[in-house]
């Protein structure tokens, strides 16, 4: 299933994609009002959410539908970095060290945006893209192992961890220059882990104004999902709703020569493979 969050009025609903229109969720929100009671609900309640793809009248044609992000702001927004060997290498170029173990740093929640909402770039004028897969955390997990990880997956979403270049060098755990607001565009839904049963052999691709400029395969993660998510329950509970980006591979503007950095107007395209695709304008400076 596709879950997605949408604009109704002047209220925000639960949604849920069946072929090219949105069924509206009202219907079991009592039981569950947000994206983030939905998931922390579990299997219990994708059968509500089945039963009512069915039962309801209340749809709407998609592209007539003003998507939000799909999950309300969750506990913790987790991304690792330099985790697909090409980036690591341009990374090292620019002078950052090839980690020996995963990289982890935070995004402050408040960085999340929708997935075709502007980006604002703020105070920085080095921005940058990044097109990740990102995960959802369905079943907390503390102390994983890696055969286990997959159990504790929801679903999947593209994500852009957009980037401040110049205020990311400000600080070695890199989280104020990755948390500008509007910074973390999510979406365009959140596909349930049941339609993807091979999250390592996914294409992904980030187009700048039409131009391809990142291109690979998640089957080139330096360490995979299952890794990344035993390695970090090893430290802390993952709690349901968590959300992690697996990292983005080379290509990225701060690396080219010279380094071409986004600019107002700039459209951002970021795609994953099953999963969908998010576009993000580049606002004005203010």
């Amino acid at each position: 299933m596709k879950l997605l969050r949408f604009v109704e009025g002047l209220d925000v609903r639960l949604g849920v994609l069946d072929g090219e229109e949105v069924v509206n969720l009202h219907g079991i929100s009592e039981a569950y009002p947000t994206m983030l009671s939905l998931i922390a609900g579990g299997e219990a309640a994708l059968d509500l959410v089945r039963k009512e793809i069915g039962l309801t009248r209340r749809k709407r044609p998609l592209t007539e539908t003003r998507l939000l992000a799909p999950i309300e702001r969750p506990a913790k927004y987790l991304a690792i970095g330099m985790n697909y060997r090409k980036h690591a290498d341009e990374a090292e170029k620019l002078g950052f060290a090839k980690p020996k173990q995963q990289l982890w740093f935070n995004k402050q929640t408040s960085c999340i945006a929708g997935p075709f909402d502007d980006i604002e770039p703020g105070v920085t004028h080095e921005l940058d893209y990044e097109v990740e897969l990102g995960v959802v955390i369905g079943d907390p997990a503390k102390g994983v192992s890696e055969s286990e990880a997959h159990r504790h997956v929801f679903g999947y979403f593209v994500c852009n961890d957009v980037s401040a270049r110049d205020w990311q060098r400000h600080s070695p755990t890199f989280t104020v220059g990755k948390s500008f607001d509007t910074h973390g565009p999510v979406g365009p839904w959140i596909v349930t882990a049941d339609e993807i049963e091979n999250p390592h052999n996914l294409g992904l691709r980030c187009y700048v104004n039409g131009n391809l400029r990142q291109e690979s395969n998640t089957s080139e993660l330096i360490f995979n999902i299952w890794q990344q998510i035993s390695y970090l329950s090893t430290a802390f509970i993952l709690e349901s709703g968590d959300l992690l980006a697996t990292g983005t591979p080379e290509g990225v503007g701060v690396a080219m020569d010279p380094p071409s950095f986004l600019k107002p107007g700039d459209r951002v395209r970021c795609e994953v493979d099953r999963i969908g695709v998010i576009e993000n304008r580049v606002a004005g400076y203010q």
